[in-house]
């Protein structure tokens, strides 16, 4: 099997999140891995929500690498496609379907990478896999794998094969997602001084938001923090005071923000009037470039693509905002055959070549940490 056919058969199971359903994703991985001699298994936080972790031993007592990726996939949109999302469809060099970049095609190098090095001879460090589920909506899987406690196994550094094009990121920025709720007295709409509209509250706290500037300085590979009232939301019919209304925030942070302080301030920003609470609540990654083994898989990048590899950071959050702390705060790079402009986009596809690259440049890795 190659990891382009492996990825068709990915993208024709269907795990679009929500519901998420990503136990037969899980279960082919997992069949093909135990086939090859690792050691699987398998973690539900919810009917249906699984995840997988597959182990293969090393020589002496030495970490391991661990390879992660997600198996869910956000859902498929309004807009027509022009070929079938849970097709797998090939046309020339692009593989098509809802989760080849993000991130199927990942998941499927990663196995077949896997497979390869457990017909290895001598191998004096093991390697890691963690598929999960859930991330696309707050890496629900990795934090309940994380919760567990005597689950996830130790490493020495990760790998998240999230799409990248093959080019390796230092890290990403965290996210803090709010909801801030504003209460109001309803009334008829033509004796408004009867109410107290919770619109007019919730439109002051969005313009404040719009002028809110952090005072932070730029990371210097991930850049500044973010922030975007994304929806707002309030009343029921024209000629009612609202009562209620909803203003839904996204924040995306650097390393040296707390979320737990970030979240008080725009708290204190929005007024006493503001109910605030979290959606989504994840934490920058940024790994030190100068690190040997950073270093090392630049090097090999860089020979594989025949082009220099600068630091560089995501704007999107990964399982790594999880895995990395409970993993002992290890090394991680970003690095997935997926298009990143392609994510979450309608007629999503990934390059064939790149998928098999991926293949190439996973085995290299491992190889290179794993001492065969």
């Amino acid at each position: 099997m190659s990891a382009t056919t492996l990825t068709q058969e990915l993208t024709r199971l269907r795990s679009i999140n929500p519901p998420g359903d990503e136990r037969p994703c899980a279960e082919h991985l997992g069949r093909l891995l135990e086939a090859a001699g690792m050691e699987v298994s398998f973690h539900s936080f919810a009917e249906g929500r699984t995840s997988l972790i597959a182990t293969l031993e090393g020589a002496d007592n030495a970490p391991p690498l661990c390879f992660t990726g997600h198996l869910d996939t956000v859902p498929l949109g309004t807009a027509a496609w022009d070929f079938d999302p849970l097709g797998g469809e090939i046309d020339g060099d692009r593989l098509y379907g809802r989760g080849s970049s993000d991130m199927k095609s990942g998941v499927a190098a990663m196995t077949l990478a896997a497979i390869a090095l457990a017909r290895l001879p001598r191998r004096k460090s093991g390697l890691v896999i963690i598929f999960t589920a859930g991330e696309e909506t707050g890496c629900d899987g990795a934090r309940f794998l994380a919760g567990l406690g005597d689950v996830l196994p130790g490493a020495g550094a990760l790998v998240v094969g999230e799409p990248t094009g093959n080019a390796p990121l230092v890290g990403h920025k965290g996210a803090l997602w709010l909801q801030a709720a504003f209460r109001g007295v309803t009334a008829h709409g033509s004796m408004p001084e009867q109410g107290d509209n919770a619109l007019y509250k919730a439109a002051r706290g969005v313009l404040k938001l719009a002028e809110h500037g952090f005072n932070l300085q730029r990371h210097h590979h991930l850049g500044g923090p973010t922030i975007n009232v994304g929806s707002m939301h309030g009343g029921l019919n024209i000629n009612s005071v609202p009562d209620l209304a909803e203003v839904q925030i996204d924040i995306r942070t650097i390393p040296g923000q707390s979320n737990d302080a970030l979240c008080e301030e725009i708290g204190n920003l929005l007024g006493k009037d503001a109910e605030v609470s979290r959606i989504v609540d994840v934490g920058a990654v940024a790994s030190n470039p100068a690190n040997p083994w950073i270093e090392s898989v630049f090097a090999l990048c860089e020979r594989a693509s025949g082009e220099p590899v600068d630091p560089r950071g995501a704007t999107y959050f990964t399982d790594a905002s999880v895995l990395v702390p409970a993993m002992g705060h290890i090394p991680a790079l970003i690095l997935g055959p997926g298009e990143t402009s392609m994510a979450h986009k309608t007629d999503e596809y990934c390059l064939v070549t790149k998928i098999e690259g991926a293949v190439e440049l996973y085995t290299e890795i491992a190889r290179d940490w794993m001492g065969s």
